[in-house]
């Protein structure tokens, strides 16, 4: 199952009672839906979970005849397309006019007396979620959208949303092969909208996987520090062996400095270690920027003899 599937599967098993929010509810499913005209009523998804619900909503509300019909799609191979309509046209009228709407109607709006409250606002756009709405998977990425099929809708439910004084949404829009997505970014938006519509246990698995990507994240980037110096440690002790052994090799370790000496031995037998541990094996021990400095005064020496031998 997807993630949106889980979403609604969750908000489905919510046990409502008030007539006025599941009357809000099923207004959502409705006018967000496939069609809903004073003759004709189509709802369609491929969740069979929003299935029950507007079947159960219908029932409890209105008590039409309805048809269900189920059919393969084939753009999405074997999922299910599950289409739910109001086969009476009088019943179709009777609904449609209930929730405000007439026939003589030029565009679909939504009819804000149907939501009044903040509460019966939640209730609606949980409907509309279940009609139109998905989210992505937390784990690839944070956005969950609607999908409105009209201008007008997807205007109706920005000003819905941005409405909300608990949570400061901010939906944005888009046109995509013929829809107007609202969609969200951003997983704190994403988590408040699904607390507020009634799908906490979503919201907690997109915050459960922030923690954990960051966590990752944070692994990975020590990680990659850490990798990062180890080669920078391996480069310079490969530069400052060479050095060494050119040194070795020509006027001989024996005639340095004794402090350059001893640093210069140590680095000899023990390549890995970095400059800082270099320091602190020495007798009496030195800081990292103390190891450095020899390091630099010992490059100079090899330097020297490589600008000795280049004149000879």
């Amino acid at each position: 199952m997807s993630f949106s599937s889980d979403i609604k599967k969750e908000l489905c098993t919510l046990e409502i009672y008030d007539r006025e929010l599941l009357r809000a509810e099923l207004y959502g499913m409705l006018i967000f839906g496939k069609t809903f005209r004073g003759d004709r009523i189509v709802f369609t998804t491929e969740s069979v979970d929003a299935v029950r619900r507007i079947t159960m909503l219908l029932q409890n509300l209105y008590m039409p005849i309805i048809e269900k019909q189920t059919a393969l799609r084939a753009k999405s191979g074997q999922s299910r397309l599950f289409r739910i309509s109001v086969i009476d046209s009088d019943e179709c009228r009777r609904i449609f006019e209930d929730f405000g709407h007439s026939a003589g109607q030029v565009t679909l709006r939504v009819n804000r007396a149907n939501i009044p409250s903040e509460e019966l606002s939640a209730a609606f756009i949980r409907g509309v979620f279940l009609s139109c709405g998905s989210a992505s998977d937390p784990m690839k990425s944070y956005h969950a959208e609607f999908c409105v099929p009209h201008k007008n809708l997807a205007a109706d439910l920005c000003k819905i949303l941005g409405e909300v004084t608990e949570c400061g949404f901010s939906p944005k829009t888009v046109l995509r092969s013929g829809n107007y997505i609202v969609y969200f970014k951003g997983s704190e938006q994403i988590c408040d909208l699904l607390t507020y519509i009634g799908a906490p246990i979503a919201a907690m698995e997109i915050m459960g996987t922030k923690a954990v990507k960051q966590v990752r994240n944070n692994i990975n980037r020590r990680i990659n520090g850490e990798m990062a110096n180890i080669g920078k440690v391996a480069s310079a002790s490969a530069r400052q062996i060479e050095a060494i052994k050119k040194i070795k090799n020509t006027r001989g370790i024996e005639t340095l400095p004794e402090d350059l000496r001893e640093i210069a031995v140590l680095r000899l037998e023990n390549p890995e270690m970095s400059l800082r541990d270099l320091g602190q094996n020495l007798d009496p021990p030195i800081s990292r920027s103390g190891a450095n400095h020899r390091m630099q005064r010992l490059l100079g020496y090899a330097d020297a003899e490589d600008s000795e031998n280049g004149n000879n």
